[in-house]
């Protein structure tokens, strides 16, 4: 049996405190993209590519960088590399797996030559899917390398060519490989969790999910949850934080503003009447919390989405 790869943990830094001095600098920002280097909404249910086909046009270095809205499965087949996770560089060899949910810092620096797949999911298509599989969502929601076997490696090259072709019902077959490459990823990492203190872990964080599902739109304070839950606030986002890169507050927010999204793309409520359904009280704070975490307005997403 193969050794455990490691788990890449996000390393926590204190938030610099404002200073008056005029020689401060702002702080560097992480580049968000939606595939490297592009800025374009992800045009397909999903994309596959080799790693050489973006790799060998950057000389096989990807920089840091992070998608806000997209899940990607990289599968290395030969060759190997570096796969900078979080702050944490990890060695990648032939048969690694790596997950990266949306919104971690990742990046890669590949051996010229090396052979595999990237496989990139929207968070709708990813949502679609995992919809009744919260367990499935736990198990994908942290950045890690996993050993892959010839099942993933099997469903990932049939996600490639179906990707790659335009037989009939290709959406619907691309839709259904889909969700097989996540379940099979998730099956990996649950192969790989180690003993009952990060499962008990796991477990209060599927109550804590459960509980934002059900009241995300309440805008219970980190606090309320912590409450429900029976712990303290420090503990609950310890776990969290621990199991998806960032603190209770984030989780909260980013389904809050998934809710927005859902509305603007498929009805035609305002965005007054959006901000209220939600649960907001000033349409023009909601605007600023969506515009923060999106990167562009409520009125800009549904005409980008909508074009």
């Amino acid at each position: 049996m193969a050794p455990p790869l490691p788990t890449a943990k996000p390393t926590v830094r204190p938030t610099a405190r404002p200073t008056a001095r005029p020689s401060a600098r702002a702080v560097p920002q992480i580049p968000g993209y939606s595939l490297f280097g592009e800025s374009a909404q992800l045009p397909d249910v999903l994309h596959c590519e080799t790693i050489a086909a973006r790799s060998a046009l950057h000389d096989w270095e990807l920089e840091p960088h992070r998608h806000a809205r997209l899940h990607q499965l990289v599968l290395v087949q030969a060759g190997g590399g570096t796969a900078h996770l979080e702050g944490t560089a990890l060695p990648l060899a032939p048969m690694v797996l790596v997950n990266v949910p949306p919104g971690h810092v990742h990046g890669f620096s590949f051996a010229p030559g090396t052979a595999g797949f990237v496989a990139t999911f929207a968070d709708e298509l990813r949502d679609e899917v995992l919809a009744q599989a919260a367990d499935v969502r736990r198990l994908l929601a942290r950045t890690r390398l996993l050993h892959a076997d010839d099942k993933v490696a099997g469903t990932m090259r049939a996600v490639w060519e179906e990707f790659s072709g335009r037989s009939p019902a290709r959406a619907l077959v691309l839709r259904g490989l889909a969700a097989t490459l996540l379940g099979l990823a998730a099956r990996l990492v649950a192969a790989a969790e180690p003993g009952d203190v990060e499962r008990n872990e796991s477990r209060l964080l599927q109550r804590f999910e459960a509980l934002v599902e059900a009241h995300f739109a309440d805008h219970w304070k980190v606090a309320d949850y912590a409450r429900a839950l029976a712990v303290t606030p420090t503990h609950l986002t310890r776990v969290v934080r621990a199991s998806t890169g960032g603190p209770a507050s984030k989780v909260v927010e980013l389904r809050l503003i998934h809710e927005a999204r859902r509305h603007l793309v498929y009805t035609q409520a305002s965005v007054t009447a959006v901000a209220y359904g939600l649960g907001f009280t000033d349409p023009a704070h909601f605007t600023r919390v969506f515009s923060r975490v999106v990167g562009v307005a409520p009125r800009e997403f549904r005409a980008r989405a909508s074009g």
